[in-house]
């Protein structure tokens, strides 16, 4: 057996610890998956307030404590502390940075009264970058690849490629930095530079500098020496236009050949019809008439009228216009003169969750809306549901699709990221089509593939065939794990 690889993720977010979106999911689920393929893999993550010593059996690690790390002029002090990811199969070593002044607030990344981002997040995250690397020097531990997640911890790759160049531990360490969403970029004023202690020619001559001011997610793209986004058709709509790459899609154009798209992965353990116990009724793809009875409950929990002719259509999601509800919002008088029902969880911008509460008073008997979440209504959304909507205007990776395929609840996506690489239209494909995809973000054509969803839905035998084969996707964290390990070895081996 080749030897195994040492692996050090780094991220600002994993789940159980802290989480804010997906890129918690996939720092807890892919470490895992690759140490389950032998690899000694560890994370580290800054100790938000949210990380509790007891709840998660956090211990100091006494040769860690106090370290000075340098922030610009000043030296600040901070402390590791070490914890375990654990499952069934494996268990993976967490290290927290601490620091309280930095750290210890009731939000990660923004001030709950203001709304805005806590002002010191340049500081917050410039110390996490050093804090890391200050770790791995002083535990003496040598990892053959250092995977960095997105703008809080591009400065990694930077400070590796320039201070820490002739450090003997890091000598032959590879970088691989993923973009989990280039809408957020980790923009700073001038001055924060020269806090990150980098000589002065990385500003403007060799990468950080964006419009005048301090670009983090650019840090990592110019100096990682692979980059990867969560979906293939992602790692190509980011070059294309300022649309997806928000002003840097010059920088991913430049890096086309150092960049993969991987499309993540789900959790098959929490996602699973056959035996998930927040749903009404558990079921498999050739059991799909107890589906029926999760529909039942889903139209009791709405107080929707229940008849099995009538498909009922999902949505679970963030409210917001990336999302696509300014598109629903222009046609939903249309849309609810089709003969099918609406049911929705999700809370955002006041507007859209206006309209859907609106809509379920106007259309008593088609519209059930939940403002707010519910981990258990979104697991029946997904069982009762006949099909799920999610027109986004851009989508990484996204989730939902590939929870609901895995449920037999076939998609209605926008060709968009992670939406068109995990959905094939069955009216193109009709022996291996899984859902319904439009391609132009225009109201119209989401109207269009809703009604072919409906067309679809009254051929039992053709609609049946298409959930059987849905259902059968794997869209496990295996396939992208083996993608990511391949990777790591490929990068080992260039020189």
């Amino acid at each position: 057996m080749a030897k195994p690889l040492s692996i050090l993720f780094v991220s600002s977010e994993v789940v159980p610890f802290a989480k804010t979106g997906g890129l918690a999911d996939v720092s807890a689920a892919l470490p895992q998956v690759v140490r389950e393929a032998g690899h000694d893999i560890r994370i580290m993550m800054p100790k938000f307030a949210a990380v509790s010593d007891r709840k998660f059996k956090i211990h100091d690690i006494k040769r860690l404590t106090d370290m000075p790390i340098q922030l610009g002029e000043k030296t600040m002090l901070g402390s590791v502390k070490s914890s375990f990811l654990t499952n069934i199969k494996t268990k993976v070593q967490v290290y927290f940075l601490s620091n309280d002044d930095l750290y210890c607030r009731p939000d990660l990344y923004v001030d709950p009264k203001t709304k805005e981002s806590w002002p010191d997040n340049d500081d917050r995250f410039i110390f996490f970058c050093r804090g890391v690397l200050r770790t791995m020097l002083l535990l003496g531990w040598k990892p053959d690849i250092i995977h960095l997640n997105d703008w809080q911890t591009g400065l990694i790759a930077a400070l590796l490629k320039t201070e820490y160049a002739n450090e003997p531990l890091f000598k032959n360490t590879k970088v691989v930095f993923t973009v989990h969403n280039a809408a957020y970029q980790g923009i700073f004023p001038k001055s924060s530079f020269e806090k990150t202690g980098l000589p002065d020619k990385t500003f403007k001559e060799q990468g950080l500098e964006f419009h005048g001011k301090m670009n983090l997610l650019k840090a990592g793209l110019m100096y990682a020496d692979h980059i990867t986004t969560v979906s293939p058709t992602y790692a190509k709509e980011i070059r294309s236009s300022k649309e997806y790459g928000f002003g840097l899609e010059g920088v991913f154009k430049r890096k086309a050949r150092k960049t993969s798209g991987i499309l993540n992965g789900m959790d098959t353990a929490v996602w699973d019809p056959s035996s998930d116990k927040m749903i009404a009724k558990t079921y498999t793809k050739d059991s799909l008439e107890k589906k029926l009875e999760n529909k039942k409950a889903l139209c009791e929990q709405f107080k929707l009228p229940f008849d099995p002719e009538i498909p009922v259509i999902g949505i679970v999601s963030r409210l917001a216009d990336q999302k696509g509800f300014d598109l629903i919002e222009e046609k939903l008088a249309d849309i609810m003169k089709l003969d099918l029902q609406i049911v929705v969880l999700g809370s955002g911008e006041k507007k859209y969750e206006d309209l859907f509460k609106k809509g379920a008073k106007k259309y008593k008997k088609k519209m059930g809306a939940h403002i707010g979440f519910d981990e258990e209504l979104a697991h029946l959304i997904e069982a009762g549901s006949d099909m799920f909507l999610m027109p986004s205007k851009y989508e990484p990776c996204g989730l939902n699709q590939m929870y609901s395929l895995r449920y037999g609840t076939l998609p209605i996506v926008r060709a968009t990221g992670g939406l068109a690489d995990s959905v094939d239209d069955l009216d193109e494909k009709p022996k291996s089509g899984t859902g319904f995809v439009f391609k132009d973000y225009k109201a119209k054509q989401m109207l269009d593939a809703i009604k072919r969803a409906l067309k679809a839905f009254d051929d039992r035998k053709v609609w049946e065939a298409a959930m059987v084969r849905a259902m059968k996707k794997d869209n496990s964290w295996d396939v992208s794990a083996k993608k990511y390990i391949e990777l790591y070895k490929k990068l080992l081996k260039k020189k």
